[in-house]
């Protein structure tokens, strides 16, 4: 039968919606609505006040450039950054277009990154998982890790030339570590209960460490990528500016030996937006892969 007040269909002797369960559901959507609305002014105001501080940096910077208080040879200015952008992606740079140079640094990056992480979290997890590799293998890891790695760019220059292998070794090296350490610990981390109770369900070593440890350890790795790939970048960037062909770093080297300052600042702001965009990839690839984790309060919401 069919309720005339509210003309919605009723199941003979049930009993109708108490006012107090629809009173509890519309404060309910009211809660979510105005904890939306919440979240969208204070993500607009986080917004405008970042666009404030920019524009605070930018315009402090180019009134004291115009009125003399400082030195433009040393010290340079925003127009002369927008200038200096706009006369590499019109006109090319002396080595080359704007754009093979950032390819350039980005294949090296990205390669070093791809290494840097399936070597990491390889021998991280085999290290967390047999204790006696780990005892043979530490103090290499430690020697290895000690060293400096400006040291360890001079010798890939001398190793594999001013092509682009010894940049990508490099990057290699930083992304290495910093996966390798988050790899072993989220490793040494996982419950023991659940290693248990695979292996008594008759689990194989091998689907202990795909099935168990690895998806437990992956919260680690994968926040170790924030930084992995910004390590990729600064060995790319290192190693370019030490000797190379073609290149942001190369570009930052020469301007910096031709004392424009404008050259360096327009090299390190294309660097940014890479490193920028990288991060977004990097954080959307880890909403996607930790899907199951509970979401964040919004009182957090700082997103570092």
């Amino acid at each position: 039968m069919t309720d005339t007040h509210t003309g919605t269909a009723s199941v003979p002797g049930a009993a109708p919606p108490s006012s107090g369960a629809l009173a509890g559901t519309a404060e309910e959507a009211a809660l979510i609505r105005g904890a939306r609305a919440r979240a969208r002014r204070r993500r607009l105001l986080i917004l405008l006040t970042q666009v404030a501080l920019v524009a605070a940096v930018l315009g402090g910077w180019q009134l004291g450039a115009s009125s003399g208080a400082l030195d433009t040879f040393t010290y340079g200015s925003p127009d002369g950054v927008v200038k200096q952008l706009r006369t590499w992606f019109a006109d090319g740079t002396s080595l080359g277009s704007i754009w093979h140079n950032i390819a350039v640094t980005m294949q090296e990056t990205v390669l070093g990154f791809l290494i840097g992480t399936v070597s990491g979290v390889v021998l991280g997890i085999a290290l967390g998982r047999i204790r006696a590799l780990a005892d043979v293998m530490a103090p290499f890891i430690k020697a290895a890790n000690s060293i400096p790695r400006i040291v360890l760019g001079s010798m890939f220059i001398i190793w594999f030339g001013l092509g682009p292998s010894g940049k990508v070794a490099l990057a290699v090296v930083l992304v290495f570590f910093s996966v390798f350490f988050n790899a072993f610990q989220g490793t040494r981390e996982v419950d023991r209960n659940l290693i248990a109770n695979a292996r008594i369900l008759g689990a194989s070593e091998w689907r202990v460490t795909s099935h168990v440890v690895l998806p437990s350890a992956m919260t680690w790795i994968v926040a170790s990528l924030h930084a992995a790939f910004g390590f990729a970048l600064i060995g790319a960037i290192v190693g370019e500016m030490l000797g190379a062909q073609a290149g942001l770093g190369q570009l930052i080297a020469q301007a910096q030996g031709n004392f424009n300052a404008d050259g360096v600042y327009a090299g390190t702001l294309l660097i940014a937006v890479l490193a920028l965009i990288a991060e977004f990839v990097v954080t959307r690839f880890e909403k996607r892969v930790l899907r199951w984790r509970p979401a964040q309060s919004a009182g957090d919401g700082t997103g570092l």
